[in-house]
């Protein structure tokens, strides 16, 4: 089961992650280091894991607009 502080620490770890690394890396790589960074800050249940794992993926759009809205004005993904 995904706790309510597993998802605060996952956005904090996506807003915390490098612009150019939520943009360039591609989904499997970008699903890995979000989660291998969570499980950095708190232990993670394999239920859990499994159920991160989905998440993200079904998010990585939303991820990946939040990135871009990051990006000095005038600069795109390249």
């Amino acid at each position: 089961m995904i706790t309510a502080k597993m998802m605060r620490q996952l956005w904090a770890v996506i807003e915390s992650t490098n612009v150019n690394t939520l943009l360039q890396f591609d989904d499997v790589a970008l699903v890995q280091l979000l989660l291998q960074q969570l499980k950095a800050k708190q232990e993670i249940d394999e239920q859990a894991d499994n159920s991160l794992d989905n998440y993200i993926k079904s998010k990585l759009p939303l991820i990946r607009d939040t990135a871009e809205s990051r990006l000095p004005l005038g600069q795109d993904n390249q």
